[in-house]
């Protein structure tokens, strides 16, 4: 005689834990979506949504037992002679079936399990329990990400949607779309990529957080040269600028906080081996390290590498510059389609034109001509005089202090370093376009400077 095997409830306080476990969900905050999700549809069903929580005498337990019973709702009812006007009165009959002395004007405890609720009112509370564990996970892994906004990440290519990538990184996919890919990389299925996670937003529409994942940006180059060159991680040699147009070339400025480094060659490595491991990430994009410069010639003639200029001509005013070079050197330093020239006016803020040393001889072959040049890219005679008569040092002669801090010190009037030295962190802070972070490198490399002077 087969014998029907009684079907066991699964444990749902189990149940609840491993949930908690596999979405790194809060234990007790999921057992209070539970529990008010519980109320909430039993207040439905008893008729009484318009009570008030405080005034609620409805409560939910959990607790093991060993018939199953996991989850049980506690109703503090009161004992009527006649039928009952709402979930909270019982009749007296239906009371002493329970509690044999129950008298009426009492108001007792009854105990129900959330399935003997409605079928109707079940799948709304199972309904309400799942929207609420979708948003509260929604947003734990937006805080988890948001925090990583700027990181460079691991993940693996999914698959197409139109033109975006879908990355899997582990708990959540990523998306990258076209204007975020590096032109040229092919991905199939399964293969392992780095990029950064550049934005990370809730969308009302969207399950999960939407995460922008890129490897077109000059961000995205910045994080691989902080995690390959241990020179930059380490702080020894900072990055200035990086001006980049995918998978064509890139390039980068460099400067060392010590003067026994050599910051070009710390991120080329011995051989070129560290920039290479770069290089093969980018898909073999062209990488120019540039050295900084607190002069503007000698910054735009780093800038405009692997190109060798015979001369330049910077008008820091206007900030129009002119670079000189071999007829040879003249493809190297416009680039294809223009990307060198491009890029190192982006970098140096200089708008720059590129003539031949036979277009520069041409051009300005007479005397009136060579002296409108001498005057558009020669400081004014008066600045000159001034400085030559007061004796004082020049704000270019600081190492690391760039050309765009000189103009905002020299807008509001500071000219030398010896009126720089006078003027305190936070007073340099309330200066137009420094704050506190700038106004400290600026004291620092101002000590450095100073400091060296006095040692020599």
């Amino acid at each position: 005689m087969a014998v029907k095997k009684k079907e066991v409830e699964v444990n749902l306080l189990e149940a609840i834990q491993q949930f908690c476990a596999d979405k790194s969900l809060d234990r007790e905050a999921v057992m209070g979506v539970i529990r008010d999700s519980l109320i909430t549809a039993y207040k439905k069903k008893s008729g009484i949504e318009t009570l008030e929580e405080e005034e609620s005498p409805i409560k939910v337990e959990f607790a093991s037992s060993g018939d199953g019973e996991n989850v049980v709702i506690i109703v503090s009812r009161k004992v009527v002679e006649s039928s009952p006007a709402n979930g909270l009165e019982i009749s007296l009959e239906d009371a002493k079936a329970v509690y044999p002395n129950a008298a009426v004007g009492e108001v007792l405890d009854f105990r129900e399990k959330p399935m003997e609720l409605s079928r109707i009112i079940s799948s709304q509370a199972k309904q309400m329990v799942f929207q609420r564990l979708r948003d509260m996970e929604k947003e734990l892994l937006y805080q988890e990400y948001k925090a990583k906004e700027g990181e460079l990440t691991h993940g693996y290519f999914q698959r197409w949607k139109k033109d975006a990538m879908s990355i899997d990184l582990g708990k959540v996919e990523g998306v990258m779309p076209k204007r975020e890919q590096n032109p040229g990389e092919k991905y199939h299925s399964g293969d392992r990529l780095k990029a950064i996670i550049q934005k990370v937003e809730l969308r009302p529409r969207e399950p999960i957080p939407v995460i922008t994942l890129s490897r077109a940006s000059a961000d995205f180059v910045r994080k691989l040269f902080e995690m390959e060159i241990p020179e930059i991680y380490d702080g020894l040699v900072e990055i200035v600028n990086v001006a980049r147009q995918p998978s064509i070339r890139t390039k980068v400025v460099v400067y060392a906080t010590r003067g026994d480094i050599d910051p070009v060659g710390a991120c080329v490595g011995m051989k070129g081996v560290r920039i290479q491991s770069i290089v093969r990430e980018l898909g073999n994009e062209r990488i120019d390290i540039v050295q900084y410069s607190s002069d503007p010639t000698e910054f735009i003639a780093n800038a405009i590498s692997p190109a060798k200029p015979y001369d330049v001509k910077a008008d820091s005013t206007g900030r129009e510059a002119m670079v000189i070079v071999p007829e040879e050197q003249l493809s190297l330093a416009i680039g294809i389609n223009g990307s060198n020239v491009k890029l190192a006016s982006q970098l140096t803020g200089f708008r720059i034109d590129i003539k031949t040393i036979a277009q520069y001889n041409e051009e300005f072959s007479s005397p009136e001509a060579r002296e409108r040049l001498d005057k558009l890219f020669s400081p004014p005679a008066e600045v000159a005089e001034e400085e030559d008569d007061d004796g004082a040092t020049a704000l270019e002669d600081l190492p690391g202090l760039s050309t765009r801090l000189i103009g905002l010190l020299r807008s509001a009037g500071i000219n030398n370093v010896e009126t720089l030295i006078e003027i305190s962190q936070d007073d340099l802070a309330k200066l137009s376009g420094i704050g506190q972070t700038t106004a400290a490198q600026i004291l620092r490399i101002l000590a450095e400077s100073v400091e060296w002077v006095e040692e020599s």
